[in-house]
């Protein structure tokens, strides 16, 4: 009778391991929890090994620095706002749902319970050139949607699309971080039309051009 052969162990405290991408997914996950509740410089890399998990040396094979791990995040939750605004102005031909679903994206990102809405929106890192590039290109990406689908539905000229998206997006982000600070005295139902109806009495005011059917 043949001894099974021992199961390696993992070493107490550590996690097993894990496939590259899912290792990352656990590093970033960690180092968000990390960066949220204590912001940047704060955060030390020793605490976000930790967290995950993992060695220090572990983490340095899947982000070099600190910066790298903190750009890593930033990208990632930078692209899920943009997709939600893109999502939503896609969602429909009707623009009152337009603007109630772009204000709504941003809500939803900053109710978010990871707290990530504080890397994109709130950075205390805007002194270092790559974030402020990478919190400024999310805002104009954003800017840029909104202001193609105001083009093409009202043909108003570019400059002046371009001044219009940019009161929105400003209104939606302003008005979210607003209300998130007021942890609820206003219902986010509530605030979401409230903004809504205020967005939408001015941009309503601007003829739409003749669409194939109308026209």
């Amino acid at each position: 009778m043949t001894a099974e052969p021992a199961v390696p162990q993992s070493r107490p405290g550590r996690t097993p391991r894990l496939p590259r991408t899912a290792r990352r997914f656990q590093l970033l996950g960690a180092a968000r929890e990390v960066f949220v509740a204590q912001g940047y410089h704060a955060a030390a890399m020793d605490e976000i090994a930790e967290r995950a998990g993992v060695s220090k040396p572990v983490l340095y094979q899947h982000f070099p620095g600190k910066l790298d791990l903190y750009l890593a995040l930033l990208d990632e939750h930078s692209e899920k706002l943009v997709s939600a605004v893109r999502a939503a102005l896609a969602s429909t031909a009707d623009n009152h749902i337009r603007i109630e679903r772009s204000i709504r994206a941003y809500f939803d990102f900053v109710a978010d319970p990871s707290g990530a809405h504080q890397l994109v929106l709130e950075s205390d890192l805007r002194s270092e050139p790559a974030v402020r590039q990478r919190v400024e290109n999310t805002s104009a990406q954003c800017v840029r949607a909104i202001a193609a689908t105001i083009v093409a539905d009202t043909g108003l000229p570019q400059e002046e699309a371009d001044l219009l998206a940019m009161g929105l997006v400003g209104l939606a982000e302003s008005g979210a971080r607003w209300w998130l600070l007021r942890d609820g005295r206003v219902s986010k139902e509530r605030a979401v039309e409230s903004l809504v109806e205020l967005a939408w009495r001015g941009i309503a005011g601007y003829p739409q051009q003749p669409t194939p059917e109308t026209s």
